[in-house]
C-alpha cells in the first residue's frame, strides 16, 4: 500500500461524514438512550470517572481518522492494481471491512467480558455503516 495517489480530500470528507454520522447515531433522539441503558447506565449520565470529553472525543476522532485513512489506502491500492473501483464498489469494500473486521473483531472480546449483546450491535453497526459510506465517498473522490 502506498500514499501515492491517495486523495486526501476524499479521506477528509469521508472522515467528516463518518464523524457526523456517529454523532447522529449516538444522538439523544437516536441510539444514545438505548445504548446507555444496555450498558447499565439507565440515567444516561456518565460518572466523573467516565466523563472525560477530551479523551472520549479525541479517541473517537483518532479512531475514525485511522479507519478512513486505512480504507482510503485500500481503495487507492486496489485502483493502482488496475481494478475499477466506482462508488458502489467502494461502498462494498467499506461494508465488507466494516462487517467482516470492525464488527466481528470485537465480538469475542465482548462476549468474554460479559458485555450486553445489544451494546455490541449498536456500536459496531455504526462502524459498518460509516465505513460503507466512507468507502463510497473515497471511491467517488478517486
Amino acid at each position: 500500500m502506498t500514499f501515492n495517489g491517495l486523495n486526501f480530500l476524499g479521506v477528509l470528507v469521508a472522515f467528516i461524514v463518518s464523524f457526523a454520522s456517529g454523532g447522529i447515531w449516538f444522538g439523544p433522539k437516536t441510539f444514545y438512550p438505548i445504548w446507555m441503558k444496555a450498558k447499565g447506565i439507565p440515567t444516561g449520565q456518565l460518572d466523573s470517572n467516565q466523563n472525560k470529553p477530551a479523551l472520549l472525543f479525541g479517541g473517537t476522532i483518532i479512531g475514525v481518522l485511522v479507519q478512513t485513512l486505512t480504507l482510503g489506502l485500500i481503495v487507492t491500492s486496489l485502483q493502482h492494481a488496475g481494478l475499477h473501483i466506482g462508488i458502489s464498489e467502494g461502498a462494498f469494500i467499506g461494508f465488507s471491512l466494516g462487517v467482516g473486521i470492525a464488527m466481528f473483531a470485537s465480538l469475542s472480546h465482548r462476549l468474554f467480558s460479559g458485555e450486553n449483546f445489544k451494546v455490541w450491535i449498536i456500536e459496531t453497526s455504526n462502524d459498518a455503516i460509516n465505513l460503507t459510506i466512507a468507502g463510497a465517498i473515497i471511491a467517488f473522490f478517486n
